[in-house]
């Protein structure tokens, strides 16, 4: 008997970390105390300058219209202006492409590129929507571990032991969710220059590129490797600079005749971005970065306050992370101890106790490629990230 769904379709797992974070907020609607490290989201409001802009295209007539489906030309332009600012990478608008948020930039970009059985190249832990959209293409995900030991970063050699004469595409994040790793600008030189040799391909993902701490700085592939250009598609968005997860807005930057053919997709699957969330993201990146500064500086708090207090578990290891907003402990110490009663084998179970006895929602290190860690955000609030960690560490104290 054939099958109801496509078995393309139903070979798709499910977003880890959007259902981890839909499970804490049933509970907590359910009246439970539950704290959720589970969604990568800021935790302020979208600046009112950006919601004004909204408003007030809300009541412009040609906004109610079909608008070019690569996305409004102001708004190509200003992201053009945007990343040379940014990042020194200078491009045209023509190479800008606006899609519906950063996931739709990751899927169209493996589907413009890969052909069944072109082989990519994705350092692990990886965020959960790259493997599925590399998947969907009908591409092969060539997988490099790294570790807490590397501070979570792929060297030229590790990626190199990857490479087969199938490889296309490198999948280049830094900063990186789910660990927070952020590679030095040589090493993203070296990186570059490495791909450019071997003709491959770099699909790189800057959507972190305003958060990052202390020493750390972020620096892009295309600039760094500039013979990387012409084999490059750079992928970003407004969701964590600008606190506009729900405003879906982002975009994908490279060579005209493969923006051309994604727009050409883009065309088929959803026509325009929505254009009242277009002037919104217009308004954002044509503005200043003060923003994001305010919301730096609440990071950089939480961040430091999670490191340490996850540090002062018994059996796990946190390095501290240098951007984006997650720290990816080790929890390797605590599997197969017993907390209340049972024996987690897995952080996935691990992560299923926590919650059922702690109420405090983490996502497990299976759905990054990489089990017995945990991905927790700190883009909440810093009495809640006190509060849960703190439920954590009194339970996970009992392990033995």
């Amino acid at each position: 008997m054939a099958t109801r769904v496509s078995a393309r379709v139903s070979a798709i797992s499910e977003s880890a970390t959007l259902a981890v974070d839909a499970k804490a907020k049933a509970l907590k609607a359910a009246g439970r105390p539950v704290i959720g490290f589970g969604a990568g989201e800021p935790d302020f409001p979208t600046p009112g300058y950006i919601v004004e802009a909204a408003q007030r295209a809300c009541a412009q007539p040609r906004f109610h219209k079909y608008t070019p489906a690569a996305g409004l030309p102001e708004l190509r332009q200003a992201i053009a202006a945007k990343t040379a600012r940014d990042s020194g990478y200078q491009v045209e608008p023509g190479q800008v492409l606006v899609t519906n948020g950063g996931k739709q930039a990751v899927y169209q970009a493996f589907a413009a590129l890969c052909d069944p059985g072109d082989e990519v190249i994705l350092a692990a832990p990886y965020w959960t929507t790259y493997p599925e959209a590399i998947k969907l293409a009908g591409g092969v995900m060539r997988p490099v571990r790294t570790d807490e030991r590397s501070g979570y970063l792929a060297t030229v050699d590790d990626l190199e032991a990857a490479r087969t004469p199938r490889t296309k595409v490198l999948v280049f994040v830094s900063p990186s969710n789910p660990t927070g790793a952020v590679y030095p600008p040589e090493a993203v030189r070296q990186i570059g220059q490495w791909a450019a040799e071997h003709g491959l391909w770099v699909v790189t993902d800057e959507i972190y590129e305003h958060l990052v701490y202390g020493g750390a700085a972020f620096s892009s592939i295309p600039v760094q490797a500039p013979q990387t250009a012409d084999a490059c598609l750079v992928l970003n968005g407004v969701a964590k600079t600008y606190a506009m997860t729900g405003w879906r807005v982002g975009w994908m930057i490279g060579p005209r005749d493969v923006i051309a053919a994604a727009a050409n997709l883009q065309s088929h699957a959803t026509s325009n971005v929505c254009n009242v969330a277009q002037a919104a993201a217009l308004a954002a990146v044509s503005g200043d970065l003060s923003a994001v500064t305010a919301m730096r500086e609440a990071f950089d708090r939480r961040r430091t306050a999670m490191t340490r207090m996850l540090n002062e578990i018994p059996g796990v290891v946190c390095p501290q992370p240098q951007g984006a907003f997650y720290c990816y402990p080790s929890v390797k110490g605590l599997l197969g101890k017993e907390v209340s009663g049972r024996r987690p084998q897995t952080s996935a179970e691990l992560a299923e106790l926590i919650l059922d006895e702690a109420e405090v929602a983490v996502v497990p290190g299976e759905a990054f490629g990489t089990p017995g860690y945990f991905r927790l955000s700190y883009a909440l609030g810093d009495a809640d990230l006190e509060e849960g960690i703190g439920r954590m560490g009194k339970l996970l104290a009992e392990a033995r």
